[in-house]
């Protein structure tokens, strides 16, 4: 079983053992909650699985397991793009992250099946057959990467399981206490899935649905990308396959049965819809038969039509209306369209960004530019409705706004998470999100210990190679609080990877001073040293690391720990016969 398959598994495994609550019950499992405790188990539920959430061991491990499991794509072509899609998204879309996540990473897996996912911890997995499916076409890769995305934002992993939580126990008790008999148990397992997917999962594909567009359009991608996708995917979904992991042969459309993903055709025009508003209300596409139309305030200036399967129609069509909503939305009079004589006879507009690109080029094979310019004149001439749709624009903002608010003023807790995310980052060797992380924690205000943070801050410089910034910040911190050994810890890996092993040493004796009996400095001596090649000195730290740690195995590289506790070793070795031997900085 895949690692998103399992995922989804355990998210639901708490509730299909148990039948779910009537539809005329759905008042009453209030009262049971409130009467029998299922609230507890709901907050506990998303407690939970919210810190799962905030830990970056858990992050880095949920992407180890997917290498492990589903293999990496070996396609360039497809990492360069997927790659090139999610560094847009995450440094130029529109979102803030709340104090209890992490930064996002991702990985192309190499599963051939149309799918991709987001875990509790903000890790994306995108399978290589999403990415060729998708025709390598990096405007509907954004959206259904926007889509996953906002599905790490907004928590929804946290949601669904304390959902079902409290589905378990509301409706189990709602069963009990209204007639156990009328129960049929043959039903149930299904039933409370479909109960969840339904009423849980559904509104929240929608919500991220919405979140995608948003923050693909926020990116610079093509507003008329998330609603292509959706066309895509329901032909895929309808004419290329019929793998039952992509799709429940059992729905029809406008009904919805035991799938967790809602009617393509519901979500496309529910997009399409967005493209409009985001328009300021004036560009429209609708289907017919096979064709797709495109309107600006009603008057028809397009229509796409297929030459090459329904979705070259769709696509060409929200592309063209994409960016005729983009300008719609960018600018607020048709003096920024720039209307021109262009070659030949034709109306040339707009300008060469690559947003405009695919409505410029239709128009000018059609030769429709004057159309376009007549249509969009009229539409400034009476456009009466741009404030409401920019008030709704404000709000979004203002919304994010709380959000990184709220961020900023997180409780001492989250803000100490934070520092210790950071210096987890940098013990992976992943000094990007450990700066990222050290950012926020140095920024928040309830931060307290911001000596450590400038010394964590400095680690992460000297990871991505910024030697001379990460002595200052490791010196800064050691001058503003020399009684923490960890500022002389990551000093010295700091002064170690600048190739000052003396000093890195002369660090670390520092800090066996202000505490002999703390584990790390001797694991880290011993690492120095085995790095050295000075395997005695490197084995009697060790022994002393082990020691101090109550004999934690996970500090001590296997070939070490072979000398040292052989037993132990050996149990190891059994449990994982590829486990190196000779690493040292594994954390």
């Amino acid at each position: 079983m895949k690692l998103f398959e399992k995922l989804a598994a355990a998210v639901l495994t708490v509730a299909i053992f148990f039948t779910p609550v009537p539809a005329a019950a759905a008042d009453g499992i209030g009262v049971a909650i409130g009467a029998l405790g299922t609230w507890a188990s709901y907050e506990s539920a998303y407690k939970s699985l919210l810190s799962l959430g905030n830990n970056v061991n858990a992050q880095m491990t949920a992407r180890r397991q997917d290498v492990k499991e589903n293999g990496s794509d070996k396609n360039p072509r497809d990492l360069q793009i997927v790659n090139a899609v999610m560094n847009q998204l995450v440094n130029a879309g529109t979102y803030e992250l709340r104090a209890n996540s992490l930064p996002f990473i991702w990985h192309v897996n190499d599963s051939e099946k149309f799918n991709a996912a987001c875990y509790p911890m903000n890790y994306v997995t995108v399978n290589r057959g999403l990415v060729q499916v998708l025709n390598y076409d990096e405007n509907q890769i954004a959206a259904v990467l926007a889509h996953e995305m906002t599905h790490g934002i907004r928590q929804h992993s946290a949601k669904i399981y304390a959902n079902a939580v409290a589905r378990q126990v509301g409706a189990m008790m709602v069963g009990v206490n209204v007639d156990n008999a009328n129960i049929n148990w043959g039903r149930v397992p299904a039933m409370v899935k479909y109960s969840v997917a339904k009423d849980v999962i559904l509104p929240l594909e929608y919500e991220a649905d919405e979140g995608g567009f948003y923050l693909m359009t926020s990116a610079g991608f093509n507003p008329g990308g998330a609603a292509a996708a959706m066309a895509r995917m329901d032909y895929y979904l309808r004419f290329e396959t019929r793998d039952f992991l992509e799709f429940d042969a059992h729905d029809t459309p406008n009904e919805q049965t035991f799938n967790d993903h809602a009617d393509t055709d519901v979500r496309e025009k529910k997009l399409s819809e967005l493209m409009t508003d985001y328009s300021c209300g004036h560009v429209t596409v609708k289907k017919s038969d096979r064709q797709y139309k495109v309107f600006i305030d009603g008057k028809e200036v397009y229509i796409a039509k297929n030459t090459g399967g329904q979705q070259n129609a769709s696509t060409k069509a929200y592309y063209f209306a994409g960016g005729l909503a983009r300008a719609f939305h960018d600018y607020n009079s048709i003096s920024a369209w720039n209307f021109r004589a262009g070659a030949g006879n034709s109306v040339d507009f707009l300008t060469d960004s690559y947003v405009f690109r695919q409505l410029r080029e239709i128009a000018f094979v059609e030769n429709i530019g004057a159309k376009i310019r007549d249509a969009v004149t009229a539409a400034y001439q009476k456009d009466k409705n741009r404030k409401k749709y920019l008030d709704a624009e404000k709000k979004r903002l203002e919304a994010w706004k709380k959000v990184k608010a709220d961020a900023l003023y997180a409780d001492t807790r989250l803000a100490r998470q934070l520092r210790v995310n950071a210096d987890a980052y940098n013990d992976y060797d992943e000094g990007e999100l450990a700066l990222k992380e050290i950012a926020r924690a140095i920024n928040a205000k309830n931060q307290d210990n911001h000596a450590e943070c400038l010394a964590i801050r400095g680690r992460a410089k000297a990871i991505v190679k910024d030697f001379t910034g990460a002595l200052e910040d490791a010196n800064a911190a050691v001058a503003q609080d020399s009684t923490n050994l960890y500022n002389f810890l990551n000093r010295s890996d700091v002064r170690r990877m600048r190739g000052e092993t003396d000093l890195a040493l002369a660090d670390i004796d520092a800090a066996i001073k202000i505490d002999a009996t703390n584990p790390i400095p001797y694991q880290l001596r011993g690492n120095i040293f085995d790095k050295l090649g000075d395997t005695a000195s490197a084995e009697e730290n060790f022994r002393k690391c082990y020691e101090l740690s109550k004999k934690n195995s996970h500090l001590i590289p296997l070939k070490y720990l072979e000398k040292i506790d052989a037993k132990t070793a050996e149990k190891i070795r059994k449990a994982n016969p590829d486990a190196e031997t000779n690493s040292a900085d594994e954390p």
